[in-house]
């Protein structure tokens, strides 16, 4: 205690830090901030980006919801049905040919590559 005393006559700014509750308070700031499983230092921004992430999900479900919803007001439409039908799923009417022109621009390169082998 001599020692403290000493040095607390010597830098009165000493004086603060011997007092015990500021001692406690210090340490449970540090242990908040830095040792904690749940630190503010480093387990905040982990936490951050994963809301940033989940943010935008959610923007780009809502515009999914939007432009599904619009789809869903066109398929109403009983001639916009057999459209989608027809164009999508290669569906027919009775008695009715189809043809499936595809040109070589839109086939995949993986599958030009296979035919020359």
């Amino acid at each position: 205690m001599k020692a403290f005393s000493k040095l607390t006559t010597k830098y009165p700014f000493l004086k603060f830090i011997g007092n015990r509750y500021l001692l406690v308070i210090i340490f449970f700031a540090v242990w908040m901030f830095f040792i904690d499983n749940y630190s503010l230092y480093f387990d905040h921004p982990v936490l951050d980006k994963e809301i940033k992430e989940l943010e935008e999900n959610k923007a780009y479900y809502i515009q999914e919801i939007k432009k599904d919803s619009t789809s869903i007001k066109h398929l109403n439409n009983p001639d916009q049905t057999e459209k989608y039908a027809r164009e999508q799923y290669y569906m027919k009417r009775e008695n009715e040919d189809i043809y499936i022109i595809e040109f070589e621009e839109d086939v995949p390169e993986e599958v030009t590559t296979n035919k020359s082998l």
